[in-house]
């Protein structure tokens, strides 16, 4: 049966990665001097603590060569293909470091990666479909060939609590971030073709700007694929998520709605109370 392997900016749950046989690589992050690997060595609290006491966003860089490496052959090994996701390459070097690591083992054949064009569970939604297609028994290059083509329905967007992260990690100028303090103002952020773009700007009390987020994509949601959809948040009150839960349960569309917590590449760079509904549109 064919591997699926994503790097740790999927955010997927440890339930599904285990139930589904996914395999996770982590990308890095640094907190000044101090290396951790995301989602093995390090919490989103934590670094939002550091980043607080030192007014900056900490760096993150891609998945390591030799980790990669590692993992790859393991699986080649056990007479495995691999289909292996990565953060969208407008983002992050990870899929060349997939590539490298292919060639170095001259597996290149064997070994099938895939620009995710996106980021968080907008990778995770792509991971769990190659992962149920290789259940099925599918061979790793019609798993790639189905992946591309479903790629483009990813719908991938999410409100921020505070635009001092994106501000300090350079994505939201100085000013903006003060008058969006000042004004409570929350950014929509879009994926589109890899790219983080500013959509709609919500203005009040967190609670209210997340469902009016949500009852903006009603009737998209209401004709997406109905396997799954994501709640994805990095740390917002339970009353928050509950109630855009009760909303999705509401339409009746979905027969899964997960809750994952983004890991820390994401968190470091959107910022506590960030959340995004993320889902497959429908063709």
């Amino acid at each position: 049966m064919v591997k699926i392997i994503s790097d740790s900016t999927s955010d997927l749950t440890k339930e599904l990665i285990d139930k589904l046989d996914i395999s996770v690589i982590p990308l890095h992050i640094l907190l000044g001097n101090d290396e951790y690997r995301d989602g093995i060595d390090i919490t989103p609290d934590k670094i939002y603590e550091w980043a607080d006491e030192n007014k900056t966003t900490p760096k993150t860089s891609a998945v390591s060569i030799d980790d990669t490496i590692e993992m790859f052959k393991c699986v080649l090994e056990k007479d495995r293909d691999i289909v292996a996701f990565a953060i969208s390459e407008d983002m992050s070097t990870t899929a060349n470091v997939f590539r490298l690591a292919a060639r170095e083992l001259e597996a290149e054949d064997r070994i099938h990666v895939i620009d995710s064009e996106n980021l968080s569970t907008g990778i995770g939604h792509l991971v769990v479909e190659a992962a149920v297609m290789a259940g099925k028994g599918m061979s790793a290059a019609d798993i790639e060939k189905n992946i591309l083509e479903l790629r483009p329905r990813v719908r991938a967007s999410f409100v921020v609590d505070t635009l001092t992260y994106l501000h300090r990690g350079g994505r939201c100028s100085g000013l903006a971030a003060m008058a969006g303090g000042v004004l409570k103002l929350h950014p929509r952020i879009e994926v589109n073709n890899g790219k983080m773009n500013p959509g709609k700007k919500y203005r009040g009390r967190m609670k209210n700007v997340v469902l009016d987020y949500v009852k903006d994509m009603e009737e998209d949601l209401k004709k997406a694929k109905k396997d799954r959809v994501f709640i994805t948040h990095s740390g917002c009150d339970k009353e928050i998520v509950d109630e855009v839960k009760n909303y999705l349960k509401q339409l009746d569309v979905f027969d899964e709605i997960y809750e994952t917590r983004a890991g820390g590449v994401i968190s470091s760079h959107c910022g506590p109370g960030t959340l995004g509904v993320l889902f497959i549109a429908g063709e």
